[in-house]
């Protein structure tokens, strides 16, 4: 049997992906955004704890949510609107560095390419931000949003989705 993950597939959010996203969206919080935030940030953003599976659901039902499995897993999440917007990608921090948070940008691309948007946009952590710079995103400009009373840093960022055989 191996122990090789496999790549990525990506699928459409469903019900029952509710309480695996939103433990995912925590512990990618608390342990891996941690190198870069406060204990006082970290709480502040994930709320850990302070979230339930159903309001939780909602939320992701409204947004068009999809996620990535491997070997029949939950390992990471995102979404993408008509406006080439991406609101949330978070990646289980167990599976960090094995082509999930690509997969996910890939579909958010060729999404909002379907659906005409002429670039992508993110709210980027900053420890997201290599990441997205890596996929040809630039800043647009550093953000200080207040979560539960408790400034955070990130960052506007944007990719030209009509530059792409340049």
């Amino acid at each position: 049997m191996s122990t090789t993950p496999q790549h990525p597939s990506i699928r459409p959010y469903q019900a029952d992906d509710a309480i695996s996203t939103l433990r995912i969206f925590t512990t990618a919080i608390t342990r891996t955004a941690a190198a870069d935030y406060s204990p006082e940030q970290v709480q502040a953003w994930a709320q850990p704890g302070q979230r339930d599976a159903a309001g939780w659901h909602l939320a992701m039902r409204k947004r068009n949510s999809f996620v990535a499995t491997a070997n029949g897993e939950v390992v990471g999440f995102s979404d993408v609107d008509e406006h080439g917007y991406i609101d949330m990608m978070f990646v289980d921090p167990q599976h960090q560095r094995q082509g999930v948070a690509r997969a996910l940008l890939e579909e958010a691309e060729r999404q909002a390419r379907e659906l005409h948007a002429t670039s992508l946009t993110a709210n980027v952590s900053i420890t997201a931000r290599p990441f997205f710079e890596r996929h040809r995103f630039f800043i647009e400009h550093r953000q200080e949003p207040v979560k539960q009373g408790v400034k955070l840093v990130n960052y506007r960022m944007r990719k030209l989705l009509n530059e792409e055989h340049i």
